[in-house]
């Protein structure tokens, strides 16, 4: 069938108090720490600030931090049990989903705040869920999603930890990135850097059983107010039901969806707060 010809089956319009006293084997140089008069806080601070840059094993947390490793340990996964910290597929520490939730609740995150309505619309207009990743070190964190309630279909709950190595939203977080992380990203990747090529050129990207077998996937990016790619919006679900061509359909109104999103984020960057 000749894609040129074939009308998009949706419509692409958006209109909407411990102590801990281990101490410390390698503590940072003074200058970089800071001291709020709780040490326990400071401490948990410094690990949230070494799991910025993405997941870290306990060892890297020991050497960045110049925490004890037993006062490492035992803060981490105090975190985690409060959400602050999660492990990814390798048993390394990420941030956890806590703060997107934190955010969306004090209003601070935009793209959050908005994209409610826009994944609701995804939900209704093509039937499949939807989600939203960011990408964190070498791996992508969903942020936000929506689900079918009856019928088969990919369920994927916020703060889920997945691969950059498959799927339309690892390619989508990948293929706008500089020349040296793009390259370093494809090592291990299902797809190819031709792909890439053509996702940039084409502005979506689709998965057919790359990131788990019998899913399907079309992404689009989201981009702040100075074009730069900061998030993956996407629908997911059988590929039984998405067909072998799902970007043929469902492109339009992923693109859309990403747009208005971009859209709303410049926006909401260039209105002055009271």
């Amino acid at each position: 069938m000749d894609p040129r010809t074939h009308e998009p089956a949706q419509n692409a319009d958006f209109t909407v108090s411990d102590t801990v006293s281990d101490t410390e084997q390698h503590p940072q140089p003074e200058e970089n720490v800071i001291h709020s008069g709780v040490g326990v806080l400071d401490k948990a601070a410094r690990i949230l600030d070494a799991l910025e840059s993405g997941p870290t094993t306990l060892a890297s947390l020991v050497a960045e931090t110049g925490l004890a490793r037993p006062t490492a340990h035992r803060l981490a996964v105090a975190l985690e049990r409060h959400r602050f910290i999660a492990r990814d597929q390798h048993g390394r520490f990420v941030l956890g989903s806590r703060f997107a939730e934190l955010a969306a609740a004090a209003g601070e995150d935009r793209l959050l705040t908005a994209s409610g309505p826009v994944l609701n619309t995804l939900l209704e207009r093509t039937g499949e869920s939807a989600q939203i990743y960011r990408r964190q070190g070498d791996q992508r964190i969903c942020i936000a999603a929506v689900e079918r309630t009856s019928g088969l279909r990919d369920s994927i709950p916020v703060g889920a930890v997945l691969s950059m190595e498959a799927g339309s939203a690892a390619q989508i977080l990948l293929a706008w990135e500089e020349t040296d992380r793009l390259h370093q990203g494809l090592r291990r990747a299902k797809f190819s850097a031709t792909q890439l090529a053509t996702i940039r050129k084409r502005g979506w990207a689709q998965s057919m059983g790359e990131r788990e077998p019998g899913v399907s996937s079309v992404s689009a990016p989201i981009r702040n107010a100075t074009g730069q790619v900061i998030a993956a919006i996407s629908i997911s679900g059988p590929q039984e039901r998405m067909g072998t061509q799902p970007g043929r359909l469902y492109a339009p109104i992923v693109m859309a969806a990403g747009k208005y999103l971009s859209e709303a984020l410049a926006k909401a960057q260039a209105t002055p707060r009271l």
